[in-house]
């Protein structure tokens, strides 16, 4: 047997250990973690769109950026930081009544509002450091194509693509609870990760440094925008009202439908529910 890693029994008890943990940290911790958070994944987004911003076929694009957006999730389990839809997994410990609904919800707010932080400080910076004029311009004019078909899904498409990502996400998440070696974390982490990327499933905190950061690059490179086939009136409604109404919103109850209930109650169900505790 290898002791490298935990069976998902013991999975189920670390992830209701581990829910119990991020509900008793206090909410300015929540919130500067979930900072950090929102950061370390916009850094995984924004090199995924400057590896793939010259690609043209799609299927290729999405496969490298696969490759590398997966660092982010990585920074989030190895280095520290709270994340918004990983945290979805504390529906385990509510269902097995080791904290309280307003201890979830207060806790969620507060870390998500800090990933909001943390993506949009990021493309802030992004924007300043003058990174999109790489190749003439054309890494911005990708931003704002990337933002606006964001932007374009429907609500329910949005919220289906957001249940199929974070149930990716926390299946990386829950993965990762079994391994006892950082590397081996990493490793757990990166291909359900990968997989939703390549698959180009919506996840709401990555949206909260890509949307921003196509809304910041339209005062300049909308012209390249529509070089790269983006109509004006989907550069035009590119705005921070709409990045709410059409995506972070839709995305993120898919995202919690996908964690909590697909990941986090379905194995709550199977391992711990009706268990009598010693």
């Amino acid at each position: 047997m290898n002791t490298n890693f935990l069976s998902p029994q013991e999975i189920a008890d670390f992830t209701v250990k581990a829910g119990v943990k991020k509900a008793e940290l206090p909410a300015i911790n929540q919130f500067v973690l979930g900072v950090l958070a929102g950061v370390f994944i916009a850094f995984g987004a924004q090199a995924a769109n400057f590896a793939t911003h010259t690609i043209s076929d799609a299927g290729t694009a999405k496969f490298i950026a696969g490759l590398i957006f997966p660092a982010g999730l990585i920074l989030v389990l190895t280095a520290g930081a709270e994340l918004f839809t990983g945290n979805c997994l504390m529906s385990a410990a509510l269902f097995e009544r080791k904290i309280t609904l307003f201890q979830l919800l207060r806790s969620w707010l507060a870390v998500y509002i800090g990933n909001l932080a943390g993506g949009v400080l990021a493309a802030i910076l992004i924007s300043w450091s003058g990174q999109l004029d790489t190749t003439g311009g054309l890494l911005g004019g990708f931003t704002i194509k990337a933002a606006a078909g964001k932007i374009s899904l429907s609500f329910g498409r949005a919220f289906v693509l957001g249940v199929l990502c974070n149930w990716l996400v926390c299946l990386a998440v829950w993965s990762s609870f079994g391994a006892k070696d950082g590397i081996s974390k990493a490793v757990l982490a990166f291909f359900p990760v990968w997989v939703f990327i390549a698959s180009g499933f919506e996840h709401s905190i990555a949206n909260m440094y890509y949307i921003p950061a196509g809304i910041l690059a339209k005062c300049t490179y909308a012209a390249k925008a529509v070089e790269l086939g983006v109509s004006q009136a989907a550069i035009d409604s590119l705005n921070w009202y709409s990045m709410f109404t059409r995506s972070i919103i839709p995305v993120t109850l898919g995202n919690i439908a996908g964690g909590a209930g697909f990941v986090g109650a379905v194995y709550w169900f199977v391992y711990l529910r009706g268990r009598k505790e010693s």
